[in-house]
This record gives C-alpha cells, structure tokens and sequence, in this order.
C-alpha cells in the first residue's frame, strides 16, 4: 500500500461545475478540506509541549509569539495550495524541474531529516497520550501508534474524503478538549492582551523558535499543494480563481482554528501554572498532574484524549507528507509500511533510551524551525515567477510579505544560535 500525490486525488476528478451544482452550501462544504488535513499539523504534540511549556515558565510574554506564527502561516498555506490548484504540480515536483539534481537532493535530504523530527514529535506524543490514558508503558504505545496512524492512512483507499473527515474529527476534537480547558481554568484578558507587545525574555529564545517550529510546519508546505494539485478537474483561469477562492476560505477557517487551539494551550498554562507560582512545569507529564491536580480529572482526561487524537492524526499526515516529498523531489517511491518503519525508528530509540519526552519533542520543534526556509524559499520563488504561474504569480506586496516572513524566521533562527552559544 502506498499514496503518492497522484493518489491523493485521483478519484477527485469532478468537474468544478459538478461540485458547486450540488447547491451553494454542499458545493462550499465539498470544496473545503485539504488546509483542514494541514492544520492537523498546527496542533501536533510538540505545539502541546512548547506552549504549555512557555506559558507555564513565561506566561503571557510569547502570546505574541504563538499570534505572528500562525498568522504567518496563513499566507504560506495558502501559497503552497495554489502551486497545486494552478500548475497540477506539487512544490516538489515544481522543483524538481526548475534545478539541477543536487539540488534537488539537497532539498530532498533536508526534507527526510524534518519528516523524521516530525514523526519524533508525533509519535512521542501519541505514545505518551496512550501511557497519560491507560498507562500503558511508552514502547509498546508506540507500536500501537504506528498501527492505529496507518489504519487512519489506509483511508486513502478509499478517496481522499474519507481521509480528510476522518482528520477533521480529530481537529474538532481537539477544539472541542481545549474549549473545554478554558471554559473551565479561564483566562486573564488584560496578561493575555499584554502578550502581545513583542518581547523575549532571558531564557525564552529555545522556546519562542520551537513555537514557530511547532507552527509553521515545513513538511506541510510542500503536502498542501498536493491535496489541491488533482483534488478537482480545472480547464480554465476562470475555474482556477474560484477554486483558489475558497482554498484561501479553507486556509483561513482550518488555520485560524488551528490558532486558537494554540493560544488556548499557551494561555490555559499561564493562567493555571504561571500565576499560581508553578513556573517548573516542564514536561506534559507535569502538566497532566498539574491540570489534575487544579483542575480536576476530568480536565486532565480531556487533556490526554486530545493529546492522543493529535499525535495519531499528526503521525498519519507527516507520513502522507514524507511521501510526497520523496516523490516529488527525487521521483522515486517506496511502500508506505517502509516509510512508516524508518521514519518512527528515531522514536522508538528515544522510547527505549528512556530520553525524556518534553524535551525530546522540545529539540524536534527547534530542528523543524531550523527547516522551514528550504520549504519557503522555494514556495517564495516559483509563486513570484510568472513562467510558472501566468497571472497567478505573487503580486509585489504579497513577495515583500513572503519575504518579510521568511527572513523573520531565518532571523530568529540565528538569535537562538547565538544565545544557545554567544550569549
């Protein structure tokens, strides 16, 4: 069994006319989907451990920290998305016929070692919902993980709808836990507001990149442009502008939810740890006790089923990612069940080694951060250059946006090394 950026749309070839005939709102629902898979990755267990860990040490100081990731995120989304819609290409394979192959090596190298610090997180995570949950003890946890991740890929089979319902439960389960959370701890408007004014206090810098690690996920950058590349049959520009119409619809409803999600998280341990004088809590281990401890079991369950629902769901998307990737860059495929053995294999040896899972998913966040600009360079690139794109090339505000982001992101990148080393 395998899915390859093909497969991921090939029996998504209605007409565009045939999708919006179903009336105005099944049309707009059916047209909706693939930032929704994306934003899975939004809310994996490494965003659970960086912004519990940074309000619970920092407070509200990285709100706006958690507000510019996901608001950078928007745009690169939406981009990635219309690579596909417009040239029936993923992002990878666009590159692959814009440079020279070691480049394309270089690209696609980097790229497996994201996809491997993805599915440390993912698999991390889920194995430490399910030993949070039913104390079953993290190896076999994670073998459990694995077989439940690609039961969910196994969807595929059946079309690319069953799969993206099946991630969107588990996003709104998610939402659901964490509306949950805050109804029931609260939150301080004016700290929260406050959080806003861009700082960085000593200390937070490892913190503040591996939120933007855990945010601006360089491995969806290249998949969402093959969930939209074959996703509906379009023959014209015209077809093209209403479809991009509604994915930048789908970018903003998946992704803004997916920041609420994150803001929820970073606020709920500010208010129920920071403020009560608990800044040691460091680990998602803690700040299960923790949520048990002040707030009740029931918040502590909500908190390990949605930590589960996200690891799960996060795993089955960074391998369907890690696919595309492989496929697009060097035009070579593997089985998927081999995919899914060498990637979770640096899990399994940190499970077994016993490394501690908080800071394991901690340094993977930092590592994924370290790679996002060779996922947005090259997004910035072939979106601005009109021999790829016509008329749907970038406008200039739009390149001076991209731009600015990316250069943010190399930017705090290099003020982390230099206070992890110089400072």
């Amino acid at each position: 069994m395998g899915v390859t950026e093909a497969e991921a749309g090939r029996d998504a070839r209605e007409d565009l006319g045939q999708v919006l005939g179903r009336g105005r709102m099944r049309g707009a629902l059916a047209m909706l989907g693939p930032a929704f898979i994306a934003a899975i990755a939004y809310v994996d267990p490494g965003n659970f451990s960086t912004n519990i860990g940074a309000g619970a040490e920092f407070g509200y100081a990285l709100v706006w920290v958690v507000v510019l990731a996901n608001l950078m995120a928007m745009p690169v989304q939406f981009l990635s998305a219309k690579i596909g819609v417009v040239t029936g290409k993923t992002l990878p394979e666009v590159c692959r016929d814009r440079h020279t192959r070691p480049v394309r090596w270089g690209l696609w190298l980097q790229a497996e070692i994201v996809a491997m610090s993805t599915d440390l997180a993912e698999f991390v995570g889920a194995a430490l919902g399910l030993y949070l949950l039913f104390g079953i003890p993290m190896v076999p946890a994670a073998l459990i993980t694995a077989v439940i991740a690609f039961a969910l890929l196994g969807l595929q089979a059946r079309g690319f709808r069953p799969f993206e319902r099946a991630i969107a439960g588990l996003l709104l389960l998610i939402i659901a836990g964490f509306a949950y959370q805050l109804l029931r701890i609260g939150v301080e408007p004016a700290q929260a507001i406050a959080g806003l004014v861009p700082s960085l206090p000593a200390g937070s810098a490892y913190l503040a990149v591996g939120i933007v690690g855990a945010t601006v996920m360089p491995h969806v950058v290249y998949l969402h442009s093959a969930l939209t590349s074959r996703r509906v049959a379009v023959s014209t520009d015209d077809d093209r502008r209403k479809v991009l119409r509604f994915e930048r619809w789908d970018v903003v409803i998946a992704l803004g939810l997916a920041g609420l999600i994150n803001l929820s998280m970073l606020v709920m341990a500010a208010k129920l740890f920071h403020s009560s004088g608990n800044t040691g809590i460091s680990s998602i281990e803690d700040a299960h006790a923790g949520l048990a401890t002040f707030a009740g079991g029931t918040a502590a369950l909500v908190f390990a089923v949605a930590l589960l629902a996200s690891g799960i769901s996060s795993s089955s998307v960074g391998t369907f990612a890690g696919q595309v990737v492989m496929a697009g860059f060097i035009n070579f495929r593997i089985p998927l069940l081999l995919r899914r053995l060498i990637t979770m294999t640096p899990a399994l040896v940190v499970i077994v080694l016993g490394m501690n899972p908080t800071d394991v998913l901690n340094f993977s966040q930092v590592v994924l951060s370290f790679g996002i600009p060779f996922a947005l360079i090259p997004l910035l690139l072939v979106t601005r250059d009109r021999s790829v794109m016509g008329d749907f090339a970038n406008p200039r505000w739009l390149t001076a946006v991209m731009t600015a982001i990316t250069t943010l992101i190399i930017g705090l990148n290099a003020y982390l090394l230099y206070d992890q080393f110089l400072g």
